[in-house]
């Protein structure tokens, strides 16, 4: 999967129903993805929050792309104080949240491999997380060619997908090479949101203000099916 910035409950759904989690950082950015941004609730509606990036060709990997010298981490730490502050569990996740946006690495992979690294930890998961390049293959394929020679080379016989690549992957094509392909469907999981009309598939950040750590590994560990 490529690298997210604090992705929606779905994407640690996946990293804990696997053994290994393998997460691009050999893989172009994309400006309409969800790598450097995400959404966050904000007087009862979803708000886009971001990581400002250096201008750069867009021909670049994940890897190759680097913070903005405008990255201001207490403007983004202001702004998410104020949007969950009364939040139940406020004080038990703003923490993690201030660690990951102060850390100082401005190389974008790095920063996002930090935040994902660092969240699992607060929520338990311990799947081993290796990085796509530094695994021996050959990183000029492409797509589902590049997922099966990863597959192969790291000994998977099963590889889960996330749900939007069901248009993308052959379970034919994975089986020809002995491995058996599946997607991660998530179920609805909904929580008391300051009393207000529900806003699903916020980030991890709106799930962790108001759920507790038990009730969010339950979520991520049950509330799912694979097909």
């Amino acid at each position: 999967m490529q690298p997210y910035f604090f992705p929606y409950i779905g994407y640690f759904q996946l990293m804990a129903a696997v053994d290994m989690f393998i997460v691009y950082d050999n893989i172009k950015y994309t400006k309409k993805g969800w790598i450097n941004r995400n959404r966050m609730l904000q007087n009862g509606k979803d708000v886009m929050f971001s990581l400002p990036l250096k201008s750069d060709s867009d021909t670049l990997d994940v890897r190759d792309r680097k913070l903005g010298s405008d990255f201001n981490r207490d403007k983004l730490l202001n702004q998410l104080k104020a949007a969950y502050r009364l939040a139940p569990y406020f004080s038990q996740t703003f923490p993690l949240v201030e660690q990951i946006v102060r850390h100082q690495d401005t190389n974008l992979f790095r920063f996002l491999h930090h935040s994902i690294v660092k969240t699992c930890e607060h929520l338990g998961i311990t799947t081993e997380i290796r990085i796509s390049s530094e695994i021996a293959i050959d990183h000029d394929l492409t797509n589902q060619d590049k997922v099966r020679a990863l597959c192969q080379a790291v000994g998977a016989s099963t590889y889960v997908n996330a749900i939007g690549g069901i248009e993308l992957y052959s379970k034919e094509r994975f089986r020809e090479k002995g491995i058996e392909l599946k997607f991660i469907q998530s179920k609805q999981f909904e929580y008391s949101q300051f009393g207000k009309e529900f806003v699903p598939w916020l980030s991890i950040i709106d799930v962790m203000m108001f759920n507790s750590r038990g009730t969010i590994q339950a979520c991520i560990s049950n509330n799912y099916e694979l097909i």
